[in-house]
C-alpha cells in the first residue's frame, strides 16, 4: 500500500532532488527515462514553489517508506470537470526495478478515482517513445493532441534539438 502526503514547503528540496535525478541523472544509478536531449537541471525549488502558489488546485504527493525515505512522488491537478492532471511522476532509479513506477502511477489513478476523476491526462515529451509505451501497457493512449514545447523558458532545462513537442495521453478511469 502507498501511503501518499501532500509536500510542503520544507519537502521542496528533496522533490527536486529527486526529480532532477530522475529526469537528468547520469551515470550507473541514473534512469531509463533520462532526459537525454534537454540539457541542466528537470527543476528548481524556487520553479517549483512557483509553480504549486500559481495553480494553488494543485498538489505535489509524496510516498515514503516506513523509514521516511522518499520513494516517489508525482503532481496532481483537476484538468476540466472530470479528469485528473498529473505530471512530474518520479520515482528513486536506483530502485526502479522494484516496480516502484507502475506502484506509484497506480496509486495516483486510485487518488484520482477518490477525488471523483473519471479520466487521467498527462503530457510526454514526443521522442520519449519508450516512455509512451511503458505509459501504454498501463492504459494510457495518445488522444492525438500535441502541445508545444516552451522553448525559451530554461527551467524545465535548455533543448538540445528543435523538434519537441508534448504529446497528451489519457486513460480512463
Amino acid at each position: 500500500m502507498v501511503d501518499l502526503k501532500p509536500a510542503a514547503a520544507d519537502d521542496l528540496a528533496e522533490v527536486v532532488a529527486l526529480t532532477n535525478w530522475a529526469y537528468r541523472g547520469t551515470g550507473p544509478q541514473s534512469s531509463w527515462t533520462t532526459e537525454s536531449y534537454l540539457d541542466g537541471e528537470r527543476t528548481t525549488a524556487e520553479a517549483l514553489a512557483a509553480d504549486l502558489a500559481g495553480n494553488p488546485r494543485a498538489q505535489v504527493l509524496l510516498w515514503r517508506d516506513a523509514a521516511g525515505e522518499l520513494q516517489g512522488h508525482f503532481w496532481l491537478e483537476p484538468a476540466g470537470e472530470d479528469a485528473g492532471y498529473i505530471g512530474l511522476l518520479s520515482v528513486r532509479p536506483d530502485r526502479q526495478d522494484q516496480k516502484l513506477g507502475r506502484t506509484l502511477l497506480a496509486a495516483a489513478e486510485d487518488l484520482a478515482r477518490a477525488r471523483g476523476y473519471r479520466r487521467m491526462r498527462m503530457t510526454v515529451i514526443n521522442v520519449r517513445d519508450t516512455l509512451i509505451a511503458w505509459y501504454a501497457r498501463r492504459g494510457y493512449e495518445a488522444t492525438g493532441e500535441t502541445e508545444p514545447f516552451p522553448y525559451g523558458d530554461d527551467r524545465f532545462g535548455k533543448p538540445l534539438r528543435d523538434d519537441l513537442c508534448f504529446v497528451v495521453l489519457e486513460k480512463a478511469l
